[in-house]
């Protein structure tokens, strides 16, 4: 049994080695690798193929990677600001009066319409049994509250 062993490690590092004397012949010495066999020219050209296909997914990730601008509160005032000949703070003491009327008028649980943004509303959530995910114990949810956003009809045409 140890003999047997021995062998099949050894068949293994011929061929990485292989591989390894194909990818440095592919790169620099072409004029060498050429006249030496035709069968080692197929061999190039089916390796060429799979890092080509290989490339796309490389473009596809840094797109995925390219982050969203947030913007706060102090950029749409500062833009406010330069468009209506107000000073930053004016339009940053607007816009936090604003915020905080839209939150005294959904605590009382008023539904607010912005025309050509959307609807907020408070809506109940009931009491339900969830699971727990790890145990599976059942765990009583109590009821709550959330604020819905409903996009006009002019926002998601506009995105």
């Amino acid at each position: 049994m140890p003999p047997a062993k021995k062998p099949a490690p050894a068949a293994k590092k011929p061929a990485p080695a292989a591989s390894k004397t194909a990818a440095p012949a592919k790169g620099a010495p072409k004029k060498a690798a050429a006249p030496a066999s035709k069968a080692a020219a197929p061999a190039k050209k089916a390796s060429a193929p799979a890092k080509k296909a290989a490339a796309p997914a490389r473009k596809a990730a840094p797109v995925k990677a390219a982050p969203q601008a947030t913007i706060t509160l102090k950029h749409i005032a500062a833009e406010l600001a330069e468009g209506h000949d107000l000073s930053k703070k004016a339009a940053e003491a607007v816009l936090d009066d604003f915020v905080a009327v839209i939150t005294r008028q959904l605590a009382n649980g008023d539904k607010i319409r912005l025309s050509g943004l959307g609807i907020l509303v408070v809506r109940d959530r009931p009491a339900r049994t969830a699971r727990n995910p790890a145990t599976g114990e059942s765990v009583a949810v109590a009821a709550s509250k959330k604020i819905a956003f409903r996009p006009a009809k002019e926002l998601k045409e506009s995105v």
